[in-house]
């Protein structure tokens, strides 16, 4: 046994390495220590293992202790500990939910479809075909369990049925069960010619998986290629008794992640039926790709082609289509899939990659984004960036991913841009290990066993109980969900496995096999197999491709890295954004181009000159589809050094009043509709004012008849002060200031006011919550509360009252129970029983906000970008989080909020085609739908969360 040697990441000065516990010392070192191992550090390493290999093959207790400066840091052996782990889960499954699909953890059972709760989508995964036994086959493989590996394949072979009357992903089943059947046959025939052990293995594994791979075949069947989201295990995909085919979309993941499994099984059994029908999918997905900006949509229409989701990034939906396309070069040596991902991966640098960060962007507008936060499921494409020799973007997403993962325990299911927590789940994904894995073996950085170490610590501190590991359901509160997917003891324990294995303790070279999106192990020979073509391909002809400029050869990560200290150096600036550090601005020297330094606090948006000191001081300004502007400083485009340098303490000031600001946040607040047909049923989630009434401190809330004020945008006199008069008026944002809006109402006798957004297509369940702040006066004379609806919010409540003339609201610091609204007297007894007005909002609009935590950025050179409300004034406050993106020559990414109050101004116009209005931050037309159909696409967002939670999509 081995015991890894841990040096100190980064520390500068001389280290002595003693070996603790009396023994003596093997060779006193002295010399500077980086973050990546020098040649001296590995022979003093090899000689350390040399010394201490006798004495630890018999006290597998003992640790070795290293001294830096008095900083002692002990390594123990973590590799034993990943196999204690998985034993851990690998036998509780076994023990309390074989024959199941996946083991429930906190209550000691499995989970067998149909006898438990439904969760939807998630459960497409499961079969009745023990799921994770045939998921974690090669595992145990690799893991030294030969043993355990054979009496499992005797187990799969004897219990599992394929034919069962139950209807599966075709996505999940394929990667998942014929990819563990065809790892498992993988590993079966290595053992076998190995000579000692399965030699009674006759291909058994293999015919299971062609008679699954014929179980999926018609769900092929379909004009495109694109194959159907689910099938019927025993019936196919047509007629009643199937309960499929009625489908039109699929996810762009779902049909472009066969190609490895299906070429393997054709390769496999000399027959290429399946990799054919593969191929055709990747060529019908190809043709369908954006032809300007090379990016492809989140769904398409399995039958038309048309997308039916234009939003593109690398996380989920998408991100394995990606993996496939350059692992499918890999595997099967056919160039047009390097091609056609080298064509694809130029877009994703161009458009969505804006390192640390990997946004979500339109097709047809890739520079528009499409949302401000980021899934857990993109957490594998550092990973794919190494297999495709790009490792600086690598580094600093993944650094990124870390320092989400250090502040949260975990990876949360979906975060935003600033790294707060934007869904909370953490199903115990392994794509975080997954990337840190290769990292580790292309960098050989230290730092990245490190990170093991901390995903190995959190498993074992927050997810293990006494029956196996238990997913999180809130990574905030540490509470725990009964799930234990199969795919945490399929990759999870391999990749942390393979992070702290030496070579020897490996029974096989994994040079030799290709890891599919489910960690399953293909061998390479599979590219000398002979295939054919016995399906006509959607492929055209590819002579619109240049790859002049792409680079066919793996390259040499030593040449990558002629600076041992390179990874620190694109980490540490991340580090510290994700950790809160900020520098105070540098001291004020001289004023660029002969003017005096615009400083943060008196920065207007609206103000001509000031945007002209931005531009000298090579800060640019752009408009965002939410209402926000992104200030963006390229310090090259600065009039001079002195004012680039201006521009960097500009953005450092925003910053450090956005800091300050954090501190007076406020929770979000309630509108609800209580008049009739709505009842109390319908809450929409409101941003607060910081002046006026606090509705905190009210228990009754302010409840009143909406009406709009006369002029909309109250930025004069109300001239319909009779009908505002005792009621809740409505305004328009824009053109003034929030509390000049407050005065007006009130002096017409309002006792409340919402703003509503005036741009399009803005939702709380899309951008940040908003606040309203004063206008830099004393606001004490204001005592009506002030809420702010975004846009479709804003939308439900005009048309409920274009409608049905009177509505009534109440605001209120949350949503109040209907009994208690109506004081106990019985609810109104004139309900419309087919109202869909009624049954949708039960459950459509009850929605709930996250409160931003407090964001400290660091100092920001040659770029940096901001991200600021539009209407700048009154409007920037810390509810409106601003990131600092870094793009290759920034060192960090940062938000800034100005505090001074401005004018509150319109918002710019955006273009409303066809396109936009289908794209997923849902916009709407308040002109022209009805109440139904905007209660309708606002429960459709809401489920797309649940969407989330399907294992890969």
């Amino acid at each position: 046994m081995y015991i890894t040697v841990t040096l100190p990441t980064y520390h500068n000065g001389a280290c002595t390495f003693l070996i603790d516990a009396g023994w003596s010392i093997v060779q006193p070192w002295t010399g500077n220590v980086t973050g990546r191992e020098t040649q001296v550090e590995v022979s003093l390493r090899k000689k350390i293992h040399s010394a201490l290999k006798a004495k630890c093959d018999t006290n597998t207790g003992s640790t070795e202790k290293m001294l830096c400066n008095g900083v002692c840091l002990l390594s123990g052996n973590q590799r034993n500990q990943v196999v204690e782990m998985f034993d851990h889960a690998y036998q509780n499954y076994m023990d309390h939910a074989y024959p199941a699909d996946e083991l429930m953890p906190l209550t000691c059972r499995g989970r067998v479809r149909g006898l438990e709760p439904s969760r939807g989508d998630v459960d497409d995964a499961l079969g009745k075909f023990s799921l994770t036994l045939i998921d974690t086959l090669d595992t145990l493989v690799l893991l030294n369990k030969t043993t355990e590996f054979e009496a499992a394949v005797r187990r799969v072979l004897s219990d599992v049925r394929l034919d069962n009357d139950i209807v599966v992903s075709v996505f999940e089943t394929n990667i998942r069960v014929l990819g563990g059947l065809l790892g498992g046959h993988s590993m079966a025939v290595m053992l076998k010619e190995r000579g000692q052990h399965m030699q009674w293995y006759q291909d058994e594994l293999l015919h299971m998986a062609k008679d699954l791979g014929l179980r999926l075949l018609p769900a092929f069947n379909t004009s495109s290629g694109l194959p159907y989201p689910r099938v019927n295990l025993k019936y196919g995909v047509r007629g009643p008794e199937t309960r499929t085919g009625t489908e039109t979309d699929t996810c762009t993941a779902c049909a472009g992640t066969i190609i490895l499994e299906f070429a393997a099984l054709s390769r496999f059994i000399g027959d290429p039926v399946f990799e054919a029908h593969a191929r055709r999918a990747l060529d019908f997905l190809w043709e369908k790709r954006q032809r300007n900006s090379n990016l492809v949509g989140t769904t398409i229409n399995i039958h038309s082609g048309e997308w039916v989701r234009r939003d593109s990034g690398v996380g989920a939906g998408i991100d394995s289509y990606y993996e496939y396309l350059l692992k499918a070069y890999v595997l099967l040596g056919d160039d047009l899939f390097l091609q056609r991902f080298n064509v694809h991966y130029a877009s994703i640098m161009k458009y969505i990659s804006q390192p640390p960060l990997l946004l979500h962007v339109h097709i047809h507008k890739p520079f528009l984004p499409a949302r401000t936060w980021m899934d857990s499921l993109l957490a594998f494409f550092p990973g794919l960036q190494v297999l495709k020799g790009d490792i600086r973007p690598a580094i600093e997403t993944h650094e990124m991913l870390y320092q989400v993962t250090k502040k949260h325990n975990f990876l949360p299911e979906a975060f935003t841009t600033d790294f707060r927590v934007h869904w909370a789940q953490h199903p115990l994904r392994p794509e975080f290990a997954e990337s840190t894995y290769f990292l580790y073996k292309a960098t050989g950085d230290p730092y990245y066993l490190e990170a093991g170490r901390t995903i190995l610590d959190n498993l074992n501190r927050f997810a293990r109980v006494p029956c196996g590991f238990a997913a999180m359901k809130d990574v905030r509160t540490g509470s725990h969900e009964d799930r234990m997917d199969s795919f945490f003891l399929a990759e999870m324990f391999k990749y942390l496995f393979l992070l702290f294995a030496e070579a020897d303790d490996l029974p096989f070279d994994v040079e030799d096999y290709i890891f599919t999106t489910e960690a399953h192990l293909l061998p390479l020979s599979l590219s000398r197999a002979p295939h054919s073509s016995s399906v006509p391909s959607n492929k055209t002809s590819e002579e619109e491709l240049d790859d002049s400029n792409f680079d066919w050869t793996c390259p040499n990560t030593r040449l990558l890295f002629p600076d041992p200290a390179f990874p620190r150096n694109l980490r540490e600036p991340i580090r510290s954004a994700v950790d809160k550090s900020c520098p105070r601005p540098a001291p004020y020297k001289e004023p660029g181009m002969g003017r005096l330094p615009l400083r943060a606090q008196d920065f207007m948006a609206n103000n001509p000159e000031h945007l002209e000191l931005l531009r000298r001081m090579g800060v640019s300004l752009i408009h965002l589809k939410d209402g926000r502007v992104q200030l963006v400083q390229h310090a090259t485009q600065a009039m001079s050094a002195v004012a680039a340098e201006d521009g960097v303490r500009f953005m450092q000031e925003m910053m450090e009043l956005s800091n300050q600001q954090q501190k007076e946040q406020l929770p979000p607040r309630a509108v609800q509709i209580i008049s009739h047909p709505f009842f109390g049923r319908v809450v929409l989630t409101a941003g607060p004012a910081q002046f006026g009434t606090d509705l905190s401190k009210s228990t009754t809330g302010v409840r009143g008849f909406v009406t709009a004020a006369e002029p909309y945008s109250g930025c004069n006199e109300i001239t319909n002060a009779e009908y505002v008069q005792g009621h809740i008026a409505l305004l328009q944002r824009g053109q003034c200031m929030f509390a000049e809006k407050a005065r007006h109402i009130q002096k017409a006798g309002a006792i409340g006011g919402i703003v509503i957004d005036d741009n399009e297509g803005s939702s709380s369940d899309t951008a940040p919550l908003f606040q309203m702040a004063g206008d830099g006066r004393n606001t004490d004379d204001i005592t009506i509360p002030l809420l702010f609806l975004f846009h479709k919010e804003g939308s439900i409540l005009l048309e409920a009252l274009k409608e049905y003339r009177e509505v009534e609201v109440l605001l209120s610091d949350k949503a109040r129970d209907r009994a208690a609204i109506f004081k106990g007297k019985p609810l109104p007894g004139n309900l419309i029983e087919d109202s869909v007005d009624v049954q949708e909002a039960e459950v459509g609009c009850l929605t709930e906000a996250t409160t931003p935590t407090s964001f400290e950025p660091v100092a920001q050179s040659k770029m940096s970008t901001a991200m600021l409300d539009e209407s700048l004034p009154e409007e920037v406050t810390p509810s409106q989080q601003a990131v600092i993106s870094a793009d290759e020559g920034s060192s960090t990414e940062q938000e800034a909020i100005p505090t001074k109050a401005e004018a509150d101004l319109p918002q710019p116009k955006q273009d409303k085609d066809s396109e936009s209005r289908e794209e997923s931050q849902g916009n709407t037309d308040s002109s022209s739908q009805s109440v139904d159909e905007l209660l309708a696409d606002w429960r459709e967002d809401l489920e797309a969360f649940q969407k989330m939670e399907e294992d890969e999509l």
